[in-house]
């Protein structure tokens, strides 16, 4: 039995104290309408009318339960409106993640607007490495999220791929310093400062890759992402870390006078980011959210479209861009 239908029926009969107008005002014929209230009668125990060939009248027992029956109505009502809004992306929790390495006035940027989108909605947002995230789509922990590509997408859906420049971070008295671009050859001798491989295994690995196919193989791979604890570690440690180009805006290399950006010799290596949600999950609040930052990510970091030369190829353990 539908009981909210049934209770419609019944609060129209109280009130129009008359089948026939209640039927009227409900849209549907008198002797559906009597079995219903007939039917509400046999499930709840008590008589709710008193019937006549003239008149319609409200037992004491459903004088009782009218006020009840009027309430719970209200409360459904709210229910499915409120249902709506989350639908429609106007109210409701939206769990989102970001990685560590996107930059503080980006993130302030990404919150901006999609606040001004969906005021309605609470943004719960976390920063996450790509791992993380990954763990939190497979426990429903999480609804959206932007990710490091390569890695394990399958019942995931994407958005564009976008693309940050990479450089390196060396010494200001580097010999490799001195060059407008710096070949990964170059940085041979030096070790490597690099995320630690648990937060995005398959991208940790095809940095390696790729230093050692353009020449480059690291004395010894260290582990940091603090920008101050990377530094010390340049300072210190005869390393190198790369860093996207928009973590260095045009001017602030100069202010360090011990470190400096450069970027790399025919851009081998590059950040791979997309916004990824669980399959079936692309509801209008996501979609916002994904849209936000994006755009955001475009105008903020110089991110720019990268859609894959050739399909992604599923390798044992992870994806790699072919």
């Amino acid at each position: 039995m539908n009981l909210f239908r049934h209770l419609e029926c019944f609060v129209a009969v109280a009130e129009e104290s008359h089948f026939g107008r209640a039927a009227a005002r409900l849209s549907m014929a008198q002797p559906p309408l009597s079995q219903r209230i007939q039917r509400l009668e046999r499930e709840l125990g008590v008589r709710l009318f008193e019937r006549s060939s003239r008149q319609v009248t409200i037992t004491k027992a459903g004088t009782l339960l009218l006020d009840e029956a009027r309430e719970l109505l209200a409360r459904s009502e709210a229910l499915m409106a409120t249902a709506r809004r989350i639908r429609d992306g106007e109210s409701g929790l939206l769990r989102a993640a970001l990685p560590p390495d996107i930059p503080g006035e980006t993130v302030a940027a990404i919150l901006a607007d999609f606040r001004q989108r969906y005021p309605g909605v609470e943004l719960e947002l976390r920063e996450l490495s790509t791992t993380e995230q990954l763990a939190q789509f497979a426990s429903h922990e999480l609804d959206v999220g932007l990710i490091h590509h390569p890695c394990d997408v399958s019942g995931l859906e994407l958005g564009p791929v976008l693309r940050r420049e990479v450089g390196v971070l060396l010494p200001r008295d580097a010999p490799a310093a001195a060059l407008a671009e710096v070949p990964l050859a170059a940085l041979t001798g030096y070790e490597l400062i690099l995320f630690h491989r648990a937060a995005a295994p398959a991208l940790h690995d095809d940095v390696l890759t790729t230093c050692a196919r353009n020449g480059y193989s690291p004395a010894a791979v260290r582990h940091g992402q603090g920008a101050s604890f990377v530094r010390g570690l340049i300072l210190s440690a005869h390393a190198v870390a790369f860093s996207p180009r928009d973590a260095h805006p045009a001017g602030a290399a100069d202010r360090d006078p011990d470190v400096i950006w450069r970027p790399l010799a025919e851009a081998p290596l590059a950040w791979r980011h997309s916004l990824a949600w669980p399959q079936g999950r692309s509801d209008t609040v996501v979609s916002a959210f994904a849209e936000a930052a994006t755009h955001t990510l475009r105008n903020t970091t110089a991110m720019s479209a990268d859609p894959p030369p050739r399909p992604l190829h599923l390798r044992p353990a992870a994806e790699y861009w072919l």
